[in-house]
């Protein structure tokens, strides 16, 4: 189980004699998923054309459908933030579905083949960076500083001080307690469900067969990963709603 929720640390660095980890295997998966979006943004449309390709279809296909999204829940602030929004949920769409492509050679292998025996130990596995607390709590802080950040623009200081007593004063302190409930919320949802499904795909492959673990990967890695990407953008794109309402 430790082997489960624990990240393979590569690098540490010592701050006040503690030793903290640095670029462990969520980093690295985080960086590999992060260029495999950018690569593909670039080969898919370096050559628009007006009749489009299979590539630019399916492109296209994308944007309209996150832009249709944002549109139907954001409003008139669906195009300011459709940017925001269709990178965010990309990222942890493709992060919710890394273990399917867990084929990474480990230390035993490398060590065989350039008859190094210093790298036996070496292992880094294709896990989901958002079963590490840590990448989800930065997604979260991420997306309440962007509501945040909308309730100072769009209703100013003054309005959302005002926000704090009305209709009533008692709106203060359940508007208080919305600012810890929401991001905990947020952040706990997508943490949860994915070490949840990760922790049962692990069971399973060592308790059954390899054909039920691959149909249980099915629900898990595709349905599940992709549900709770819209889940995470959806209740974003929720709190910016109402933080950009004016007055």
């Amino acid at each position: 189980m430790n082997n489960v929720t624990e990240s393979h640390v590569f690098a540490s660095i010592v701050i006040g004699g503690k030793q903290i980890p640095f670029i462990t295997d969520a980093v690295v998966v985080s960086w590999l998923i992060v260029a495999f979006l950018i690569g593909a943004s670039i080969l898919l449309t370096r050559r628009l054309k007006n009749i489009p390709g299979k590539g630019q279809n399916f492109v296209e296909i994308v944007v309209e459908l996150i832009s249709n999204i944002c549109r139907d829940t954001l409003g008139v602030h669906g195009k300011t933030f459709a940017p925001y929004i269709g990178a965010i949920f990309l990222f942890i769409l493709t992060s919710n579905l890394a273990g399917i492509f867990n084929i990474a050679p480990q230390g035993g292998f490398f060590a065989n083949v350039l008859h190094i025996k210093a790298l036996e130990n070496f292992r880094f596995e294709i896990t989901p960076p958002t079963k590490n607390f840590n990448v989800v709590l930065c997604l979260t802080f991420m997306s309440v500083s962007v509501a945040f950040f909308c309730e100072f623009h769009y209703k100013g200081l003054r309005g959302w001080m005002r926000s704090f007593y009305r209709p009533m004063a008692i709106n203060g302190f359940i508007k208080i307690l919305d600012y810890v409930v929401r991001p905990t919320s947020l952040c706990l949802r997508l943490f949860g469900n994915i070490i949840g499904g990760f922790i049962v795909i692990e069971l399973i492959y060592h308790a059954f067969p390899p054909a039920l673990p691959a149909a249980a990967g099915i629900y898990f890695d595709l349905f599940d990963g992709a549900l709770q990407a819209y889940i995470f953008v959806f209740l974003t794109m929720v709190y910016i709603k109402e933080a950009s309402e004016e007055e």
